[in-house]
């Protein structure tokens, strides 16, 4: 009989019975898909590893601690058979082609009846990659397909028109804290999706090159007026935009709700009636350091770590952090926006009890090519981003974590 490729099929296994059988490394890989597919699962296996275990034990599927018993497959829609005894494993195989059921093998393919394709999701669709050649079967290659065009199909890079209509909307897009692969794969998609990205001067600007000629991008740092006007005119803008059916991508640094006033432009949308999506971005916060070589948790060292915005300064009326508060604390002290009032801030810190000696560090053009880091302390730091000339952005630790490195005895 002359061979023949794979015919592909999507199986919709919600509530039928599928037996696995054996629960090893082979079964604790595909059983998510399975119970993600929604089939009522029943796993034969005298052992299992412990993943497996605990998917028995929150109840996403029936667990028979047994070796395999014909007419195990009676009733079955669809089998995998992965234990380690190939004799059990073939009984199997005849039962399922007697009882019309179709098995994959773990351990045979080409005794099987049907086959695992490689698969993975990206942009509302499943991609799933087999083998043209039943007796040449390369399980790497396949992956390797399949995970170049799901990349390719988050990233934006594999861009394929959707012919159904879209529903306008806004997306609240967090990217990051600059570098253009830290955003994340759900952001890169809908960017590549848009019709106009409305940006901020902190959003990965790199990314603004790669879109489509036919997107509209918006420089929201030039958008008129004072500083209050300006978030105005740009939840104005998201909204005549989304009004006029396209969709619209609000490229933001770091999260969207981390000083980013995220939340103002969505309550400002959902009192125009317009739909919106928010896309959480790696803060700054956190990020930022970690690049420059600071955790802003170690063991032994910092318990915790504060986040406060530098923008208002301490003796401001309109401060809302309580410095003194702060000041008590043993953990670390991360502040944004804070460079052109560090000199306030250090002040403030050591009025309040913080030693003058407590380390402090300061990341400008955190993540970037440009990224460069300054190292002071309170009582030297003031003098530090004048002598050094450091510039916004800049995150600012402060706390002890600044003087642990790879290097740092434990």
């Amino acid at each position: 009989m002359p061979e023949h490729p794979a015919y592909p099929v999507g199986l919709r296994l919600t509530g039928r019975r599928t037996v696995v059988l054996g629960a090893g490394q082979v079964a604790q890989r595909r059983l998510p898909a399975l119970l993600a597919a929604g089939a009522d699962v029943l796993l034969i296996s005298p052992s299992a590893t412990p993943s497996v275990e605990a998917m028995a034990e929150r109840g996403e599927l029936r667990w028979e601690r047994r070796r395999y018993a014909a007419g195990d497959l009676v009733d079955a829609w669809y089998a995998l058979i992965a234990t380690s005894d190939p004799e059990a494993n073939a009984a199997a195989s005849e039962e399922g082609e007697r009882e019309r059921v179709w098995c994959v093998r773990a351990d045979d393919a080409e005794a099987a009846s049907a086959l695992t394709p490689a698969t993975g999701r990206g942009a509302g669709v499943s991609v799933a990659v087999l083998s043209a050649e039943l007796h040449d079967r390369d399980p790497r290659h396949t992956a390797a397909v399949r995970d170049a065009i799901v990349e390719g199909l988050r990233d934006g890079s594999v861009v394929a028109r959707q012919y159904r209509s879209r529903t306008p909307g806004v997306a609240l897009v967090g990217g990051g804290p600059g570098d253009p692969e830290l955003i994340t794969v759900r952001g890169r998609r809908l960017l590549a999706e848009a019709d106009v990205v409305i940006a901020d001067r902190l959003g990965p600007r790199d990314l603004l090159d790669e879109l489509p000629p036919h997107v509209e991008v918006i420089d929201a740092a030039k958008i008129p007026y004072g500083r209050f006007m300006a978030q105005e005119a740009i939840n104005n803008a998201l909204i005549e935009h989304a009004k006029a059916g396209k969709a619209v991508v609000r490229l933001k640094g770091g999260d969207p709700f981390v000083f980013g006033r995220g939340m103002e432009e969505a309550q400002a949308l959902a009192a125009a009636g317009i739909s919106c999506t928010v896309v959480p971005g790696i803060s700054s916060t956190i990020s930022v350091p970690s690049a420059a070589g600071i955790p802003v948790t170690h063991r032994g060292v910092a318990h915790e770590f504060t986040v406060v915005s530098g923008h208002v300064a301490p003796d401001d009326e309109r401060s809302l952090v309580d410095w003194k508060a702060l000041a008590a604390l043993r953990g670390t002290l991360v502040v944004l926006m804070g460079v052109d009032k560090i000199d306030r801030i250090a002040a403030t810190l050591v009025d309040h009890g913080k030693p003058a000696d407590t380390p402090v560090a300061l990341v400008q053009e955190g993540t970037t090519a440009t990224q460069r880091r300054v190292d002071a302390t309170l009582a030297t730091v003031a003098d530090v981003v004048r002598t050094e000339q450091v510039k916004p952005p800049a995150v600012i630790v402060i706390g002890p974590v600044v003087r642990v490195g790879p290097d740092t005895l434990p």
